[in-house]
């Protein structure tokens, strides 16, 4: 087997055993996960069911107490000893998997003295080390991509939250990541806003973006995802193609939480 044919088989996203405490109270109890090249995996659940905490564990924005974490086949954020214990791993190994990865949050979290444009090219700049002239012609391409072509000169007070938002994911894309993880990328957002967000993350599946979303919207979920988890109490409880878990959940928890969010729609 080619190094090429070998890394075509190894996940995206391999989390095992994941447990994660914030002082007394373990939020993340034993959650294993793994997302494969080109799958779009929409974890859902009740809040304070550990879902964004997880989430943000798989680029180390989080610590694990427990488990391990592997993103393209690179532990991220420890390395495991010969005992068999974790150990954190350096700065710069974190940083080189980190920059792998493209996240975006609830909150645009957009640099507000900066124009869209600005926003794009800074950590591609910075981080990746590349030219300005490399990097503001990526990022008026990524503008372009995400419907904002003549907003680049605009600062973000003069941008709706969903057009913040779209520069959010525009300078997500400028590292080329590997995977995306979105956040309740919608949630902060006005609902007619909403669709030109979800608009962008279903183009960015189609394209064969890996990504991990977690998200009340669950119509995006029925569309897009290829798979569902649903997450409750620290615990994966339930996962399955769309289709059937929505029409079939396995899990009375499941089935109470799906119920609830019918009810509110």
């Amino acid at each position: 087997m080619t190094q090429e044919q070998q890394s075509s088989m190894t996940p995206m996203v391999a989390a095992t055993d994941v447990h994660k405490w914030f002082n007394q109270t373990e939020v993340l109890r034993g959650v294993s996960l793994t997302v494969g090249r080109g799958e779009v995996v929409v974890i859902i659940g009740p809040s304070g069911s550990g879902k964004t905490t997880f989430l943000r564990c798989l680029n180390h924005l989080e610590k694990i107490q427990q488990g391990q974490i592997t993103i393209d086949g690179e532990n991220i954020g420890y390395r495991v000893e010969n005992n068999g214990k974790l150990k954190e791993d350096s700065e710069k190994n974190i940083s080189h998997v980190r920059a792998q990865i493209g996240m975006v949050f609830q909150r645009f979290n957009l640099f507000p003295h900066m124009t869209a444009l600005q926003n794009v090219i800074e950590a591609p700049i910075h981080v990746l080390g590349i030219s300005k002239a490399e990097a503001e012609e990526r990022a008026r391409q990524l503008l372009q991509k995400v419907g904002l072509a003549h907003k680049a000169d605009a600062y973000p007070n003069k941008l709706s939250g969903g057009q913040q938002q779209r520069v959010a994911i525009a300078r997500a894309l400028a590292m080329q990541p590997k995977l995306m993880l979105f956040d309740e990328a919608t949630s902060a957002l006005d609902p007619e806003l909403v669709g030109e967000v979800l608009k962008v993350m279903k183009q960015l599946a189609e394209e064969g973006m890996t990504m991990v979303v977690v998200t009340h919207e669950m119509g995006f979920a029925r569309d897009v995802a290829d798979r569902v988890v649903v997450m409750d109490q620290g615990q994966i409880i339930e996962q399955g193609q769309p289709a059937a878990l929505f029409a079939n959940p396995q899990q009375e928890r499941t089935r109470t939480f799906l119920g609830m969010v019918r009810r509110a729609e």
